[in-house]
């Protein structure tokens, strides 16, 4: 028979803080707190084990639960003196969710159950307070009909107001118990109306309502968005505790609150919270009242003329701070407490490891480190890497006024405010004019990339968050918010709608990446700051990691603005947004519609200076560091315009006839470019692309090492290669090219071949084709996509379902599949290393910058990970955890 239930209380529990996983986090902190003497309600804890079985079996419980639940239910009575249902002195219960990461708000809870029209009496009586009982009571159906039986809140809401309008009052604590009663009779009757049925007056019926609601509400949508945003499986499920009713609200010495050991804003050191008397949990967080201070420091500070419970409270004040030294001195962490004051005696609800912003997070690491508490490596591992994106981006002034237009994906973190502009062109022309811009549009493409680059950020109703625009959002550290289906764009009127909102062209709106928000006007912003505890944090992160960091960058703008967040180099510069620009384009275009070699040639000698100009320009920028540039990699009608006005308009600045522009854009369609004419093929097909990128790079290399004093040696990277003839072919014309650069200028350097590993069959051929390279970079968003078969503009259509039913636990684009495309690194590594021993391994897909991924690369034993600017201290400080296990 197995164990699903757990009992703690009166000093000892069956469970303790090691057993997140079964007892979720409540479960664990509260066994943990009861362990160590502290005054925790008497309860059990229904196991995670149980919510799998519960989805597993139609939504039914193990045949052991109910009885296990009962003994549990007796050993509480036991304990309170009081038992489930007794007409005298009755046992009431919460209800509440605890999965073992926290999900605030997620779940669902239910208080006070076990009140009935019997119990409330003897309730009243026991406590000497009539008004307690049934304030009690009228809550427990609210909040039962809510959760339970699906009657909405507002409904409740509403007769309460209209009866507060009627007596006259303001606060719910303003009314009698002849008002409660009044408007528990109100309720019942709302109750039998929307569903049919009386309220429920059998505890045991209502508890096993609320133990199913809880467990049901894993599945709500409110907690399957929460858990895709924190990448928390599905198949983790919730426990459910069950726990003795302590009552906030038996009058003025009584009172309920939240509070946390530190700042979770600031990292102050300085107890920080709020509570209300006469009062139960939920009014807290509900906002129906206005809470008080728990210090008196923080209400002088505040400026409130309300007492603060160290002056209302002041012995329940006392042991309540002695409570929270002890947490924190035995966690070793912030901790975020619930707590109840019933008729002056304390008693603590819940303690869990404090949520807190990026920057109070570094300050309370480090200040810990200085008070002894943990040491430089406990440091570097208390803080969350993907939270550092609050302190790299400006954010969003949380004091000002927001009006929201539409709320979609938080696609690249970081807010930006400017004019909305519906095209590349014309985002280009505000930024010429020093005027901000917002691109909007329905989706972008690799020909938006000047105006992506020339707007402060990008807005799309259509993608994911490994869309096209979310990728070279973040790559170019741009804010972005994507895939607002409810957000219609007419590009031909110049509007954007969402609901009964319009906004056109020229307005002004502010998006949130970090959020997903998109808020009408401009709103304040914050600019960040790395300096004091960043930089301490970050440099003990640099003495524990092994790998190195490098980032993906293709403009001076970008190498300049990772080398100032600690990138050792580049790993990934994609030369094909270098001819994307305006003043190239054409250039690339004219050597497409060559009919021949020697015109391509002419045309390609047109581009040869610019492409030798930004790579000195890296180069330089780098001094001395490794740059790993990649070959052209994107099909070529992706430089070809489809439209028949843009064809006409190509076609004249490029003096051709537009029939030829256009007969060169039919041939070059393919149904699916991503495994078509694009990477090594195109140089098979045309070698002098690669020869003549091959010079620009070892003529560059020559230039900036003149100029830098600093040895420069490039690694040049030949993309989609699966067989070792493939790059056998192409390094001979570099290594050519590099000779003939070589005896032309005199100077002899030092460079490096190598590929990208993209493809299944490199992977398994890996030892074949390190016989000619030197460096594998392993891109797993092509990697991923040629596993799995799957196109990652495309995935967003049926990857929520597969989340959503727990087909999968993470979106394989976010997060590396570690099962499929891991395998293939490893595979790919170990044979790459048994040809050549000191070969060098990198990872530059979008992986690269995610601290799950960066985990399994260090487990394969790669040499670097590169990733997009933004994401380099992230990376820096997700290796070093990775580093420290």
């Amino acid at each position: 028979m197995g164990k699903w239930v757990y009992t703690f209380g009166d000093g000892k529990a069956e469970g303790d803080a090691k057993q997140r996983d079964l007892l979720g986090g409540k479960g664990a902190n509260l066994a943990e707190m009861a362990s160590l003497g502290l005054p925790v309600p008497p309860g059990m804890t229904i196991t995670t084990e149980v919510c799998t079985y519960f989805y597993e079996h139609g939504e039914s419980y193990p045949p052991e639960l109910e009885g296990q639940v009962n003994d549990a239910l007796d050993l509480i009575a036991a304990s309170t003196g009081r038992s489930f249902g007794d007409a005298k002195m009755p046992l009431l219960v919460s209800v509440r969710s605890g999965a073992r990461i926290s999900m605030p708000g997620m779940m669902d809870t239910v208080l006070n159950l076990g009140l009935n029209d019997t119990t409330v009496e003897a309730l009243a009586e026991n406590a000497g307070d009539e008004r307690f009982a049934v304030d009690s009571y009228r809550r427990f159906i609210q909040m039962y009909s809510d959760v339970v039986l699906g009657v909405p809140m507002r409904l409740f809401d509403e007769h309460l107001e209209a009866l507060k309008e009627t007596r006259a009052v303001e606060l719910d604590t303003e009314l009698t118990a002849a008002d409660w009663r009044e408007l528990i009779e109100t309720y019942k009757s709302l109750v039998a109306k929307e569903t049919g049925k009386p309220f429920p007056q059998e505890p045991k019926d209502q508890l096993w309502g609320a133990i199913g609601a809880v467990f049901g509400s894993w599945r709500n949508d409110r907690a399957i968005t929460y858990r895709r945003l924190h990448q928390i499986p599905e198949r983790w499920g919730t426990a459910v505790t069950v726990q003795a009713m302590v009552f906030g609200n038996m009058g003025d010495t009584s009172a309920t609150g939240v509070a946390f050991t530190r700042n979770p804003s600031t990292g102050e050191k300085a107890l920080y919270g709020e509570f209300l008397i006469n009062a139960q949990g939920e009014d807290v967080v509900a906002g129906i009242r206005t809470p008080q201070d728990i210090t008196e420091a923080a209400r002088k500070a505040a400026g409130s003329e309300r007492p603060s419970m160290e002056k209302a409270l002041p012995e329940a004040f006392a042991e309540f701070k002695a409570v929270c030294d002890k947490l924190e001195a035995h966690y070793r962490d912030v901790q975020d407490l619930e707590f109840t004051i019933e008729r002056n005696k304390l008693w603590m609800l819940q303690t869990r490891a404090g949520k807190r912003t990026a920057k109070a997070a570094l300050k309370i690491a480090v200040d810990m480190v200085d008070e002894g508490i943990i040491s430089k490596d406990e440091a570097v591992k208390r803080i969350e890497p993907a939270s550092l994106d609050q302190l790299l981006h400006p954010t969003i002034d949380p004091t000002a006024k927001k009006e929201l237009f539409a709320k979609a994906l938080p696609a690249s973190p970081g807010a930006a405010a400017g004019e909305i502009v519906f095209s590349s062109e014309e985002a280009e022309r505000l930024a010429s004019a020093g005027k901000p811009a917002i691109l909007c549009r329905i989706e972008t493409s690799p020909e938006d990339i000047s105006g992506m680059h020339a707007a402060q950020g990008i807005f799309t109703t259509r993608g994911g968050m490994t869309s096209h625009a979310a990728v070279v959002a973040r790559g170019m550290g741009k804010p972005c918010v994507s895939g607002a289906g409810t957000v219609r764009i007419n590009y031909a009127a110049g509007t954007m709608t969402a609901g009964d909102t319009t906004l056109k062209a020229g307005d002004f709106v502010t998006i949130d990446g970090a959020t997903g928000e998109v808020l009408v006007g401009e709103v304040a912003m914050l600019k960040p700051e790395l300096s004091g505890d960043f930089q301490r944090i970050m440099a003990w992160a640099d003495a524990a990691r092994r790998m190195k960091v490098r980032t993906n960058a293709d403009t001076p703008h970008d190498a300049r603005t990772a080398r100032e967040f600690g990138a050792e180099g580049i790993g990934l510069c994609r030369t094909e947004h270098m001819f994307f620009d305006p003043a190239r384009i054409n250039a690339m275009r004219e050597m497409i519609l060559a009919d021949d070699t020697a015109g391509r040639r002419a045309a390609l000698d047109k581009l040869l200076p610019m492409q030798r100009e930004d790579f000195t320009q890296l180069f330089e920028i780098m001094a001395g560091l490794p740059v790993t540039i990649r070959l052209l990699d994107p099909p070529l009608h992706e430089f070809i315009p489809h439209g028949e006005e843009e064809i006409k308009e190509v076609a004249a600045a490029l003096g051709v006839d537009p029939d030829k522009l256009r007969n060169r854009a039919r041939a070059l369609a393919e149904f699916n470019p991503m495994l078509g004419h694009r990477g090594c093929r195109l140089a098979v097909s045309y070698p002098e692309i690669a020869e003549m990128q091959s010079r620009a790079i070892f003529e560059a290399a020559i230039a900036a090492a003149q100029k830098t004093g600093s040895p420069v040696v490039p690694e040049v990277m030949v993309p989609l290669v699966g067989l070792a003839s493939e790059l056998e072919f192409v390094k001979k014309r570099i290594d050519a090219t590099a000779k003939a650069v070589s005896e032309e200028t005199g100077q002899t350097f030092t460079y490096q071949v190598g590929t990208m590993v993209e493809l299944p069959r490199a992977a398994l051929n890996a030892d074949r084709i390190a016989t000619s390279a030197e460096f594998f970079s392993f891109g797993t968003n092509d990697l991923t996509q040629t596993t799995f078969g799957i196109s990652r503009d495309d995935a967003g259509v049926f990857l929520g379902s597969y989340l959503r039913e727990a087909i999968i636990d993470v979106d394989p684009f976010v997060s590396i599949d570690v099962d499929g495309v891991g395998a293939l690194v490893k595979i790919a590594a170990e044979k790459g290393r048994q040809t050549r021993p000191d070969i060098k391994l990198g990872i530059c897909g979008e992986h690269g910058g995610d601290p799950a991924s960066i985990a399994f690369c260090e487990t394969v034993g790669l040499d670097y990970v590169s990733c997009s600017p933004f994401r380099v201290p992230i990376a820096r400080l997700a290796a070093a955890q990775a580093a420290l296990g």
